[in-house]
């Protein structure tokens, strides 16, 4: 079955690419479509704006992290519901994990789906020149196909005029979706690299009501819905299948101190045999009943540091459970959450003994490759993974009786011994894709119903 859709690239970052992406969906939203929405790359925060104004889970699209047939497989079971897909690219639409390659970038992501490419130009202070610009685009990889151009901060009338006829004597069959004018109203918050999360800035119906009339207004809707992908390699779905085994519960954080996760880490410990339960540490005083593993994904535990000291009861319980040796996965903020606490910020769970101290400058950023070198609950000695660090914060010095279980390169070069480990607890900065390896979410779910089996078997045990 055809699949219409396209992917929202620009030449570099700054040039509107959220913006217009999240107008778009906002728009066909509105018209009763629907949206399939998605991101490039391994940034979480986009995704949180795609799901509020879609209503529907964005999906990441990772070349480096994931491989190609992964790539296939999650695009198509997350469209195979949908009346269109949009996908926001990454930084400049070449721009991949090195100068040559195209590893990690908007145009693998559109080479393995077969998306048509929107390209978005900021075309501020330019009238030929964005012409030329589009050109050389156009043919620099022959298996990105572009199918159109949206002109962003247009001027004026007469700015947009000048736009259109450049274009069309340079290109005649490029397609001009549309010019967009500038507006600092449709601007959204940064903070750090990204920006502002969706749940601390949680978009106005006026202002997705903004988005959408504009989109209406300058943007040819009809001719965009009516893209369509490029039969790509069949995705082979056959591991897509529940098993058969009785599921074990595992609860996964998910609040607005908790909501960098890719979306299809759960669904992949779901396809793996787990019943994911969600909670909240900002919330919830104690875990879900009768779970047998606990994911603690990232997010910006900093921003609510004191609400997550008030909540003695779960992080009590949290630490009994890693006391008593249940299966627990943490990432970036979820270690810090694990730590002692924040300096002068109040205390977290305590299960790795030492504080985390914010920064003033960003401590890392960037793909990231692990090998782990001992046994984990994620897998057995020489398990590759591969998954994305960025943090502001760093943890002080633990013990060596915590065991550090990554080797963690990047590109081949050695960056550190990470992937903290006490008990069954393990714990590290960099967030893991699990689709970059598919032997991941069963070894998790493997190590959670063991200990199920072996909890189960110690309450049997106990006298009536």
């Amino acid at each position: 079955m055809k699949k219409y859709g396209f992917l929202i690239a620009a030449p570099q970052s700054g040039s509107g690419k959220t913006t217009v992406s999240l107008a778009i969906m906002a728009a066909l939203t509105r018209r009763g479509l629907a949206v399939a929405p998605f991101k490039c790359g391994p940034d979480f925060i986009d995704p949180g704006y795609h799901r509020l104004v879609t209503g529907r889970p964005s999906i990441n699209l990772d070349g480096w992290m994931c491989p190609a047939d992964v790539v296939r497989e999650t695009f198509s079971l997350h469209t195979a519901d949908a009346d269109v897909a949009v996908i926001e690219g990454v930084m400049g639409l070449f721009d991949g994990i090195g100068s040559s390659s195209s590893e990690g970038s908007s145009a693998q992501i559109a080479a393995i789906t077969g998306a048509p490419v929107v390209l978005v130009v900021n075309a501020r202070g330019m009238a030929a020149s964005a012409a030329a610009l589009v050109k050389g685009f156009t043919d620099f990889d022959p298996r990105v196909r572009l199918a159109g151009v949206i002109f962003n901060n247009v001027g004026s009338d007469a700015h947009g005029q000048l736009l259109r006829q450049s274009l069309a004597a340079a290109l005649p069959d490029l397609t001009l979706f549309g010019c967009i004018p500038r507006d600092e109203l449709l601007a959204i918050p940064s903070r750090h690299l990204g920006l502002v999360t969706a749940e601390d800035n949680p978009l106005s119906t006026g202002f997705v009501d903004r988005l959408a009339q504009m989109a209406e207004e300058c943007l040819d809707l009809d001719a965009l819905a009516g893209l369509g992908f490029e039969s790509a390699q069949a995705a082979d779905c056959s591991r897509l299948v529940g098993r058969a085994a009785p599921p074990v519960r595992i609860a996964v954080a998910r609040d607005a101190a908790f909501c960098f996760c890719y979306a299809d880490n759960p669904r992949l410990l779901r396809e793996a045999g787990a019943e994911t339960v969600f909670f909240s540490p900002l919330d919830d005083c104690g875990l879900p009943p009768d779970i047998s593993g606990i994911y603690l994904p990232g997010g910006y535990p900093e921003l609510h540091a004191e609400r997550l000291s008030a909540n003695v009861g779960l992080k009590r319980a949290i630490k009994s459970a890693i006391d008593a040796d249940m299966p627990v996965y943490a990432e970036c903020g979820g270690l810090i959450y694990l730590s002692e606490g924040l300096e002068d910020a109040g205390d977290f769970v305590g299960a790795f003994p030492a504080r985390a101290r914010m920064l003033p400058k960003r401590k890392a950023l960037g793909y990231r490759q692990v090998e782990i070198r001992a046994g984990s609950i994620i897998g057995p000695a020489g398990t590759v993974a591969r998954g994305h660090e960025f943090h502001y914060s760093e943890i002080g010095t633990l013990p060596d009786d915590i065991h550090r279980h990554y080797r963690v390169t990047r590109q081949d070069r050695e960056l550190a011994v990470e992937g903290y480990c006490c008990r069954n607890c393990l714990a590290s900065y960099i967030h893991l894709h699990f689709g970059s390896n598919p032997a991941i979410a069963p070894a998790f779910v493997t190590a959670c119903r063991r200990y199920g089996t072996m909890l189960q078997d110690h309450t049997k045990q106990l006298p009536a």
